[in-house]
């Protein structure tokens, strides 16, 4: 089980000094930042942020390594304007406060940034990433959404996911061998359970 006395592994770390090189747009009822190639390509990511929000200078740091590789990105406010976590706020709180922003009720959000891909940006090919919060929405989203060809979840915790396993299209989980806040055992028994 994961560390209760942490109970969110995220820590901001080095803050990026980073101004970005996309824009934001509006996307339905939401915001997103969003960053294209100088080409032409039907190629894009959605980028799933962590519980710092979607404007977080190294979120988008990720979104513009993805483009200058050849990928419409994306990274929408899956908070739909809520508050994002922030490094001073009080871990007693955390609980109350991730049972407002579940990663299992994003698939609105999903809807249409899938739809603004497809018919703003003419994608074809899409693929989600995410990290720590974000990790645990990919999981979610890759049992639900066929149309996302490929997943990878940096730090996804099981804890706040499904206890399903049955992905629709390729999924690459990252987690630390080591870890006191996602036990390689809670990882083991998750994925033992796509075999059955």
């Amino acid at each position: 089980m994961a560390n209760e006395a942490n109970p969110c592994p995220c820590n901001i770390g080095d803050k990026f000094e980073y101004e970005g090189l996309g824009h934001e747009v509006s996307v339905e009822h939401i915001k997103a930042y969003l960053n294209k190639p100088s080409h032409q390509t039907d190629k894009a990511v959605i980028v799933i942020h962590d519980v710092f929000g979607w404007q977080l200078p190294n979120t988008r740091f990720i979104a513009d390594m993805l483009t200058s590789n050849g990928y419409i990105a994306i990274c929408p406010d899956f908070y739909k304007g809520q508050a994002p976590w922030t490094p001073s706020s009080d871990w007693a709180t955390f609980d109350d406060w991730i049972k407002t922003r579940d990663s299992k009720h994003i698939n609105k959000e999903a809807d249409v940034v899938l739809k603004y891909l497809k018919e703003q940006c003419k994608a074809k090919k899409i693929g989600v990433i995410g990290f720590c919060w974000g990790g645990a929405a990919v999981h979610h989203l890759m049992l639900k959404y066929s149309e996302l060809k490929a997943g990878v979840s940096i730090y996804g915790v099981i804890k706040f996911t499904e206890d399903n396993c049955q992905l629709k299209n390729p999924t690459f989980f990252i987690f630390g061998e080591n870890d006191d806040v996602i036990p390689l055992d809670q990882v083991r028994c998750c994925f033992k359970m796509q075999n059955h």
